[in-house]
């Protein structure tokens, strides 16, 4: 097939979804312009990207489909950490799926940043306890 190329089209042609490595690259981007109060907050957290949850996730949340869960905490919230640390405890974690919300931002009209940017502070915000309302207003930017 022969296309005709025009200034319109050449932007996203050849444009592809984000691989894991560049999910990533946008995730800690939209992390950096959460709150800095609340960065500041987050410690230790790590921020990891996966195609989909793992069996073992996907099995103890009763998920019907791989495609159900957009991003999960993983660890100890703030809310629950005790002042002795426990040996062998593994850091907390903040997962995000990359297929599922990859194909939640293809059936919504939202940007792909905002998105990962929304479930980032959701997961986070479980992490602190936060209620919904604390966090909508955090991605409102309002305290």
């Amino acid at each position: 097939m022969t296309r005709q190329s025009s200034d319109h089209d050449a932007t996203w042609w050849n444009a592809k979804a984000p691989d894991i490595d560049l999910f990533e690259r946008l995730a800690a981007a939209a992390y950096a312009e959460l709150p800095e109060e609340f960065r500041k907050l987050t410690g230790d957290v790590e921020i990891r990207v996966a195609d989909f949850p793992d069996e073992e996730t996907f099995e103890a949340m009763e998920l019907e489909s791989e495609f159900d869960l957009l991003g999960l905490f993983v660890g100890v919230g703030l809310a629950h950490d005790s002042a002795v640390p426990q040996t062998g405890q593994m850091p907390n974690r903040v997962w995000l799926y990359r297929r599922p919300i990859l194909d939640y931002w293809a059936e919504h009209d939202e940007a792909l940043g905002d998105i990962v940017a929304h479930v980032l502070v959701h997961e986070i915000g479980h992490h602190f306890g936060l209620s919904d309302d604390d966090m909508y207003g955090i991605e409102d930017g309002t305290p």
